[in-house]
């Protein structure tokens, strides 16, 4: 099993809402910190929110407001609560600890 694992990701109207899930299958995310990142259609990727091992977050100035990460250790899952989704969020979404990635789950947004 890859050891991170997006989904949630689908196509949601302007002003709707997703949850995204990573499950890390071999990472405690309480022990590391972790990012959500998005990679628009011909753009860089970039960060969105992040989540210390401490808990502290922080976001992107696009998606403060908006979006909230969380996590739960008991099922090693990662979040992005997404809300108030604008066509510009458009993008694949992907979790990163360290050096691992998902592989990323498509989140678009229809105007």
């Amino acid at each position: 099993q890859a050891p991170l694992v997006e989904s949630g990701g689908g196509l949601v109207q302007a002003g709707g809402s997703l949850r995204l899930s990573c499950v890390g299958s071999e990472i405690n995310f309480r022990l590391k910190g972790a990012t959500w990142y998005r990679q628009a259609p011909g753009k860089q990727r970039e960060p969105v929110a992040t989540i210390a091992s401490g808990g502290a977050k922080d976001y992107a100035d696009a998606v403060k407001g908006r979006f909230t990460i969380s996590r739960n250790s008991a099922s090693r899952t990662l979040y992005l609560q997404m809300n108030n989704l604008k066509p510009e969020d458009t993008g694949v979404y992907s979790c990163n600890v360290s050096t691992v990635w998902g592989q990323g789950t498509r989140v678009t947004v229809s105007s």
